[in-house]
């Protein structure tokens, strides 16, 4: 029994000695490391490709920052194309005040250099619940790629099957 624990006793200080040994060594950190060509697209070009922005920003009835906002509109648009000044958008249109309450859903290509540009209007909840249509969006200010201000213009389309 002696003997065992003895063997015991030298084996966990051998073990002791060889680790505190195994991490007395330097680490070497390596780089990580990439396929070849795993990198071929450059992002955030003079068009901006591949950029995602997240809004949530005052809707207005009219084209002063300062009025008192109806609404608020929340989404994303993501720049899409390499070669020209182009986005993908979805987005929606909050209510909540006495006069409506609920939201006006939109998703749709948006090239950004045309005057007027069409998107869909794909649902909608609360008063606007199911709705359907085309929002004509045409930029109504801008200040280089800082701030731009949109005015919409929005027909709403009602279709209810029987």
């Amino acid at each position: 029994m002696k003997t065992q624990a003895l063997l015991l006793s030298l084996f966990f200080f051998f073990f002791l000695i060889g680790f505190s040994a195994a991490h007395s060594r330097k680490i070497r950190s390596h780089k990580p490391c990439a396929p070849a060509g795993g990198n071929m697209t450059i992002l955030a070009g003079q068009n901006h490709f591949g950029n995602v922005v997240v809004f949530d920003d005052p809707v207005t009835l009219d084209n002063n920052l300062h009025s008192p906002p109806v609404g608020r509109a929340q989404g994303f648009y993501m720049y899409d194309k390499k070669e020209i000044f182009t986005a993908w958008l979805g987005f929606s249109m909050v209510f909540n005040s006495t006069q409506h309450k609920g939201s006006i859903n939109f998703a749709g290509a948006d090239p950004l250099m045309n005057k007027t540009r069409d998107i869909s209007v794909i649902g909608g909840t609360g008063d606007f619940f199911m709705t359907r249509g085309i929002a004509t969006l045409m930029t109504d200010a801008y200040e280089g790629e800082v701030y731009f201000r949109l005015k919409a213009d929005i027909k709403l389309y009602e279709c209810w099957a029987v």
